[in-house]
């Protein structure tokens, strides 16, 4: 084993020293003229070089039509003229081969109109990238790998697949990086589709590049103008002055998850909170129907209570408390307060209202005037997610105003704090600190009353100093003037009983309340769709485009810095902006705000069935064969807003007739991350000798050690050379500035593309989260390798290897049978279970058992590498070559399992001697008579009861039992 690690290890040395020939690497190169020692190659303008190659004496090329950008790029190939480096096998030559005949022939095309929909369809489909300039990391693969192992593996069972890709390529950083470097973003974004799409291609996945999108394309976001145009006309779109997240570095709104500690995700820049006119979606609409409908998908139930957490639906009430004048006189100013425990009412002791709240200007007093402005200024530097965070402290400021509660009659002090928000409820709360726990810490700090009104109905319940927010039985919750008496009631018909007298009374109301909030929609940026209105300069009116005037083109700008006023950057095309409308003539300006980023990811999949449809978003004869997808596959961090703002879409264009489904995807799966390499770290004293790591001194205090001179002690890890130190060991997810980035290029170009995809699948379940390790993907090429061995043979002296292959015109014998058929029967199970680790597993046990055979049956191999061949597409296309087929196997029938060949053959068989049972053997179910005691003869056990003694009899029953008499005469003495 050693002598073969070095070996290893020396193949690996030289292969970093050796010149590689380009068709190692499948990537489509730009077409102007590029040299370097011994390397030409001509390339488009907009295409990207992103290879960097010294030192190679090679050229390499291939013609890629782009549907996005229509370019071209041609290069042409020649025979590498270098020394052959031994490879366990010629992937660097039979990847770019079958890359390339998958291209030329279209292999994976799906039908458009000549689709023969009597066929099952399965729509398997990955959630398609946004074009970054750093492109693909290993980590993107996963996911990618995964569905197209079941796109093949769908193939092969004889359905229609429809597995495309395409890009979300408008979006906050290209205008960033446009800005920062003078480059136009439009440039900057194919430059890094091309990038992406090469990658890609390299990977083997059998995309039908045909049906490639860009939601830049304006092709494609006529159509999300169209549908903006459709909520428009409902109602569902609409503008408003709402408090957002504004950054003036940036110069656009943010979301609240792209606000962390009161800067912007992206750069770090400071945020404000401030008043803005915004388009809205009116999403709460279908708050209902978002969450019902959720109880039916194939999703994972975390995402599924993620969804149901942010529509947050929730059953209480109303409740109206009379602002009070500074003489205790009823004013004509009513706060309305929503609660889900209207039970608690006579222990409210206080009121809130957040610093956005409508009527806070009206209830302040003018000696509390000032200060309230500076709080609300404060609380504008904060997002919604700090504000709202269950450990910061409570602040605010009281507003020298009083309200009276409805229930006891008594002033109550109304104070404006931020952990409040203006866009939940109503933006006003009644605080019960005995009952809630922020409510208690707020009242502490501010010497506010706390009343109980609720006792559990467990006293151990209760935690000295803390509140308690659950339910039991109503205490000191009665007034006869106002007719309420909820004393001994529980909490829940307490509830109920406020409720109604509240409506009696006309003090409240039940009410069905939502955390969902309206979709912001409008951004202030260039880089995005258009959004399809004008405004009559007369009257402000507004007035949506007439549906023949889509698209409407983003203009090109030179200019594309923010204004610094809040002014989107379109204001600057002013040429653009002034129009007229084209039913009245009249002179109008176009809105300057442009779609968020969400916009053209919300419907891609309907546009995917039909991408060169210029009359319609979807053929509905091809929206009802292709929907809905059959599975999503991509990151659990898209669980709540993608996927939500996709669903309220699909819904709105179900209700007009556009889509048949009431549901987008059927299936969801969210693959874990890969993780970067273990890394080793140690601490360092004050003279800079290493010591053993501290994390309590928090990461800048810790160094990385390298692997190498790092050993296991136990359950831990110390220096080699001082085993007294110990190591803290840590995976960290992938980033530019650990960097632990792997670079799929480097792996593709060391390994191979199938066996990146194979080592991907192998690591774990596609669920969980992943540590990438060099050594481990080393391993999964060496099974290839012995792969390509056992069916091709050795390489010959000059490390070629010899056409064609070692399998044999022979029938198969039984044993090579089951192995094979319950190596299908695994693979088919853990396909379909998506558990693509066990399925790899499986292969590589039947290959073990392959090896012990003298001869290799065609029909045994054949059926192993349609097994592979979703999983390792290149190498399992070249054997099926060589075992004499012409065709691809990409449509070939997936092996299936005989059941026959399942059932374990072998049974146990109990022995007896003199009617004693004295142990069992393993034997075939169609054993004789003779064959069984031979095998008992020779059992070591029951040959010391059986040598040397005369047997009477022996009965027999086959797959029952082996009954031994012997001449109990004639026997030893002990037996």
């Amino acid at each position: 084993m050693h002598a073969q690690l070095m070996h290893t290890h020396a193949q690996l040395q030289l292969l970093q020293f050796q010149p590689l020939p380009l068709h190692s690497l499948a990537f489509p190169f730009p077409t102007k003229r590029l040299r370097s020692r011994n390397f030409t190659v001509s390339t488009t303008k907009s295409s990207h070089f992103g290879l960097r190659l010294c030192d190679r004496s090679f050229s390499y090329g291939t013609c890629v039509r782009n549907s996005v950008t229509g370019g071209a790029s041609e290069v042409e190939y020649q025979k590498p003229k270098q020394p052959v480096v031994n490879k366990p096998y010629p992937f660097h030559e039979i990847e770019p081969k079958w890359q390339r005949f998958w291209e030329e022939n279209k292999t994976f095309r799906t039908p458009d109109d000549d689709i023969d929909t009597s066929k099952p369809k399965y729509y398997v489909l990955d959630m398609f990238p946004y074009p970054s300039g750093t492109g693909l990391h290993v980590g993107h693969p996963l996911g990618y790998t995964a569905t197209d192992i079941l796109a093949r593996y769908k193939r092969m069972q004889g359905y229609n697949v429809l597995h495309p890709m395409g890009w979300d390529a408008f979006g906050l950083p290209a205008e960033q990086f446009a800005i920062q470097t003078g480059t136009h973003p439009k440039i900057t974004t194919m430059r890094n589709i091309n990038r992406f799409r090469s990658q890609l291609r390299s990977l083997g996945f059998s995309y039908d590049w045909d049906r490639e999108i860009s939601t830049t394309d304006p092709d494609y976001y006529k159509w999300t103008q169209w549908i903006f145009l459709q909520l428009l006309k409902r109602g569902l779109a609409y503008q408003a002055e709402v408090p957002v997240n504004w950054c003036p570095a940036l110069g656009t709104v943010l979301a609240n998850e792209e606000v962390v500690d009161g800067v912007s995700e992206r750069g770090g820049h400071p945020v404000i909170r401030k008043p803005m006119r915004q388009w809205m979606l009116k999403i709460t609409a279908y708050a209902d129907r978002l969450l019902q409908d959720l109880d039916d998908l194939d999703w994972p139930e975390s995402v599924k209570e993620m969804q149901r957490n942010w529509i947050g639906r929730s059953e209480g009430a109303e409740l109206e408390f009379c602002v009070l004048d500074s003489d205790g006189k009823k004013r004509d100013i009513k706060i309305i307060v929503y609660t889900t425990r209207p039970d608690t009412i006579f222990g409210a002791t206080y009121l809130v209202v957040a610093p956005e709240y409508s009527l806070l200007s009206s209830l302040v007093s003018t000696a509390q005037s000032k200060y309230v402005e500076e709080y609300k200024d404060l609380a504008s530097r904060k997002s919604d997610l700090e504000r709202t965070e269950l450990q910061k402290e409570k602040t605010g400021v009281f507003t020298g105003c009083y309200a009276r509660n409805p229930a006891n009659g008594e002033a109550i002090p109304i104070w404006v704090a931020d952990y409040v928000l203006g866009s939940y409820g109503t933006g006003a709360i009644m605080a019960v600190p005995a009952h809630d726990s922020r409510d208690y810490d707020f009242a502490l700090k501010h010497g506010v009353p706390v009343h109980w009104v609720v006792s559990p109905d467990d006293k151990g319940t209760i935690e000295s100093g803390k509140a308690f927010s659950g339910e039991g039985t109503i205490v000191n919750s009665s007034n006869e003037m106002v007719g309420l008496d909820i004393n001994g009631l529980s909490s829940q018909n307490a509830a109920l009983k406020v409720i109604e007298w509240a409506e009696k009374t006309g003090n409240g109301k039940r009410k069905v309340n939502y955390k969902l909030r309206d979709w912001l929609f409008a951004r202030q940026r260039y880089w995005g769709e258009p959004i399809p209105v004008i405004f009559l300069d007369d009257t402000g009116e507004t007035v949506p485009l007439n549906e023949t005037e889509l698209p409407l083109m983003l203009p090109e700008l030179d200019d594309f810095t923010p204004t610094g006023t809040g002014d989107p950057p379109l204001a600057k095309a002013a040429s653009w902006i002034k129009t007229r409308d084209t039913l009245s003539g009249r002179p109008a300006t176009r809105e300057t705000n442009t779609m968020p980023q969400w916009a053209g990811s919300c419907w891609y999949y309907l546009r995917f069935m039909d991408p060169k449809n210029s009359k319609e978003l979807v053929d509905k004869t091809k929206e009802r064969y292709w929907s809905p997808v059959d599975v999503y596959v991509g990151g659990a961090e898209h669980a709540v807003l993608h996927l939500l703002y996709a669903r309220f879409w699909h819904k709105v264009l179900h209700d007009i007739g556009v889509v048949s489904t009431k549901e987008p995807f059927q299936c969801v799966i969210n693959q874990g991350l890969i993780l970067g390499e273990v890394q080793y770290m140690a601490c360092r004293d004050e003279d800079g000798n290493l010591i053993s790591a501290d994390p309590s001194l928090g990461e800048n205090n810790l160094e990385k050690v390298p692997e190498e001179k790092v050993m296991k002690s136990g359950d831990s890890f110390v220096l080699k050379d001082n085993p007294h130190i110990r190591l803290i060991a840590r995976a960290y997810k992938m980033s530019k500035s650990r960097g632990n980035v792997i670079n799929p290029d480097d792996v593709v170009s060391e390994y191979g593309a199938d066996s990146l995809r194979l080592y991907e699948m192998f690591m774990g379940p596609l669920r969980d989260s992943k540590t990438w390790s060099t050594s481990g993907i080393e391993g999964v090429h060496r099974f290839l390798g012995r792969t390509w061995r056992l069916i091709v043979g050795s390489p010959l002296t000059n490390g070629t290897f010899k056409d064609g292959t070692l399998a044999v015109d022979e029938e198969p014998t039984v044993e090579q049978l089951r192995s094979l058929h319950k190596c299908i029967a695994k693979v088919t199970e853990e396909i379909e279970g998506t558990r693509f680790n066990t399925g790899i597993s499986a292969m590589m046990e039947f290959l073990n058992v392959a090896y012990k055979w003298d001869k290799h049956p065609r029909s045994v191999i054949e059926a192993f590498v349609l097994l592979l061949s979703p999983y390792a597409p290149h190498i399992a296309e070249e054997l099926w070559s060589r075992l004499g087929h012409a065709n691809s196997l990409a449509y070939e029938p997936f092996p299936k399992a005989n059941p026959a060949y399942l059932k374990d053959s072998t049974i146990v068989l109990p022995v007896q001697i003199n009617g004693k049972t004295r142990g069992t053997i393993q034997v075939e179910e169609t054993c004789t008579e003779e064959d069984a005691f031979e095998l008992a003869c020779r059992d070591e056990k029951l040959s010391k009861f059986l040598h040397g003694n005369p047997v009477k009899k022996r009965i027999y029953v086959p797959g029952k039992i082996l009954n031994v008499v012997l001449d109990r005469q004639k026997t030893k003495v002990g037996v």
